[in-house]
């Protein structure tokens, strides 16, 4: 099943546990909830592709992975840097973004999907810095994915 596939039904149950927890609990409680399930899945996803390897990945085994979110044609890329420690790339459209807001969850994108982003690097490779300064689920033009491989102990390098 295609990752897009995938996340229209995750939202259509975090919906129903988001309004419950609204509704019994508050709205901040509804959404840091969200945000630490999500965030838990994530990681435990990054964790998940790494097992599927013989060797700790590095980014250009992330950016072979990336074909499956951007399996049809859910993400535009445009790719500036892919080698095995840096992978920049901006996203020019996002079909997440689109299907979050056509289910009328455009508030709750980020944390449904943004979030995951940086987390999933957690589980994959703990070495992966991870940064992006905008998001078009939160309005902007694009997305700017910059992911630097830092040597364990060492930081990331300048720039990232």
């Amino acid at each position: 099943m295609p990752i897009l596939e995938h996340r229209r039904i995750e939202a259509d149950i975090l919906r129903c546990v988001h309004d419950v927890l609204a509704a019994s609990h508050g709205a901040e409680v509804a959404r840091d909830t969200i945000r630490d399930a999500v965030t838990r899945s994530a990681v435990d996803q990054g964790a998940s592709f790494r097992a599927a390897l013989d060797h700790m990945p590095d980014l250009a085994d992330f950016a072979e992975a990336l074909r499956l979110w951007t399996a049809e044609d859910a993400l535009e890329l445009t790719v500036h840097v892919a080698r095995a420690d840096i992978l920049e790339f901006d996203v020019t459209r996002c079909r997440y973004a689109e299907m979050y807001r056509a289910m009328g969850l455009g508030e709750l994108g980020p944390l449904l999907s943004c979030n995951r982003d940086g987390q999933f690097c957690a589980g994959y490779n703990p070495d992966i810095v991870f940064t992006r300064t905008q998001t078009i689920m939160e309005g902007a033009s694009h997305c700017d994915f910059r992911y630097r491989l830092a040597s364990p102990g060492r930081e990331a390098p300048a720039g990232g």
